[in-house]
C-alpha cells in the first residue's frame, strides 16, 4: 500500500472548562476530536481499502479541568492505489480548511513520511508461487498493508515477499504468534526462491 503520514498541529486558546460556555471556546481537542471522527467515518462509508490511523494524540496543557490550547496528532493514511490515497490526502486537506474556520483555530500539517504503492516483480511472485506448491503448501496473493524494506528495495530491484500466517491474524502486538511449522515452510520457500534466483 501506498503510505502518507502527517503530523497535524492544532492550536486554539487554553481556558477553564467549568466557566467558559461551548460557545466562547477555541477547543484544540474537540477539533482534533472531530478530524478522528472525519477519518473514520469516511473511510468506513467508503467500500475503497483505504485505512485511516491515528496513532498519537497529544493535548496541551493536559490538565483535566483546562480546555486544549493545543492538539498534536499523527494521522496514517494506506491505500494500494495513488489516485484513491491522493484523494484521502485532499479530502482531509480539504476538512481541516473547513475545521479551522469552523472552530476558530489554527491547523499547521506536517507530511512525516509519502511513499507510493509498489507493485513486486512477477517473476519472483510466481516463483514463489511455485515453490509453495511444490512443498505443498497453499498461496495466496494478498496486498501488504504495512511498510516493508521490500517496498524500498522494489523502487531499485526486483522485489517480492513471502508472508507466513500469523494466529488470529495479530500484528505488532505481545499476543502475535506463528507456529513454528509456518517459520519453517516460510524460510523454506525462501531458500528454495533464492536458489533459483541464483541460477
Amino acid at each position: 500500500r501506498g503510505i502518507s503520514w502527517q503530523r497535524i498541529t492544532i492550536d486554539g486558546v487554553a481556558n477553564h472548562a467549568g466557566t467558559t460556555p461551548m460557545s466562547m471556546r477555541n477547543d484544540a481537542g474537540h477539533a482534533a476530536a472531530r478530524v478522528i471522527t472525519f477519518l473514520l467515518d469516511r473511510t468506513k462509508a467508503s467500500n475503497a481499502p483505504t485505512v485511516a490511523t491515528v496513532g498519537t494524540i497529544r493535548f496541551e496543557p493536559n490538565a483535566i479541568n483546562v480546555i486544549p490550547s493545543r492538539a498534536v496528532f499523527t494521522v496514517d493514511l494506506r491505500d494500494p492505489d495513488e489516485q484513491r490515497l491522493q484523494a484521502a490526502e485532499a479530502a482531509l486537506a480539504a476538512h481541516l480548511e473547513q475545521l479551522a474556520a469552523a472552530e476558530n483555530v489554527t491547523v499547521s500539517v506536517e507530511q512525516l513520511a509519502r511513499f507510493e504503492p509498489v507493485i513486486f516483480d512477477l517473476r519472483i511472485v510466481e516463483q514463489i508461487e511455485a515453490a509453495a506448491k511444490r512443498r505443498g503448501l497453499g498461496v495466496r496473493r494478498m496486498t501488504s498493508g504495512a511498510g516493508h524494506d521490500a517496498q524500498m528495495l522494489a523502487c531499485i530491484a526486483p522485489a517480492a515477499m513471502i508472508f507466513v500466517p500469523s494466529v488470529g491474524g495479530i500484528s505488532h502486538s505481545p499476543r502475535e504468534h506463528t507456529d513454528d511449522a509456518e517459520l519453517v515452510a516460510g524460510a523454506n520457500i525462501l531458500l528454495d526462491v533464492a536458489a533459483q534466483l541464483a541460477k
